[in-house]
């Protein structure tokens, strides 16, 4: 009887520790979406930008992705937000957008009008990623020079390790292959929230930090007024 009850309150007790790890997860995928507030980030773009049309459905559809893919695997939650947005912009250079050389847009920017270039399609899969609580030092924001195409070019690159050949996420093609495979593209800078590194013939060395980047810094403080946390994932 004593040993049976022992054993009893030993199940008792991997019971409570395995329903307080769920209640642990649960808690902290659901504060990964509740400080995201979509009613009042749509209401803050109509404010800024204007009627949203067709793009409220993008933003909507936006939210039910990253709720559907909290706590999925890395793997998928990468190809579910590469493949959403590869699906949802269309290639569109910054001049035709925005009437500038160079702009950088927020996610719910690029999802309101439908479109954006290169770097859109980069920020938006990063920002997705590190909501999903993927940490900033496995992901980088790349600079690289498209070989075929003879121009500059930006992907999002995750690394498994620091060390690692990163896996690629690009809007020029949908499947998401290690560098080594895109002979394609030259890298030549990256950053994150942790800094910037000089890469290719340089190897791999960090040189300073993402505040060094003014752009990066005016894409934050849109976010901030799009009604985005103050501690955006960066």
């Amino acid at each position: 009887m004593f040993k049976g009850s022992v054993r009893f309150c030993a199940w008792r007790r991997r019971c409570s520790l395995t329903a307080l790890l769920c209640l642990l997860m649960g808690v902290l995928i659901g504060s990964l979406q509740a400080d995201w507030n979509f009613s009042l980030i749509t209401e803050r773009a109509e404010s800024l930008y204007g009627p949203l049309g067709a793009g409220r459905g993008r933003i909507n559809a936006w939210q039910r992705l990253l709720e559907a893919e909290a706590g999925k695997p890395v793997d998928e939650q990468m190809r579910e937000v590469n493949d959403f947005f590869n699906r949802s912009l269309e290639f569109t250079d910054d001049r035709s957008l925005w009437n500038t050389e160079d702009y950088w847009a927020t996610p719910v920017e690029a999802l309101r009008v439908g479109g954006g270039d290169c770097e859109d399609f980069a920020i938006a899969k990063y920002m997705s990623l590190r909501h999903l609580g993927i940490p900033s030092e496995k992901l980088r924001i790349t600079y690289v020079k498209a070989l075929k195409l003879n121009q500059a070019h930006m992907v999002l690159t995750y690394y498994e390790t620091p060390e690692a050949v990163p896996l690629v996420l690009d809007n020029l093609i949908d499947s998401i292959r290690p560098a080594s495979q895109r002979k394609d593209l030259l890298p030549v800078y990256a950053f994150n929230a942790d800094g910037l590194w000089l890469q290719g013939a340089a190897g791999n060395k960090r040189v300073g930090d993402a505040k060094r980047l003014s752009r990066w810094q005016d894409l934050l403080k849109k976010m901030e007024a799009e009604g985005f946390p103050t501690d955006l994932p960066q």
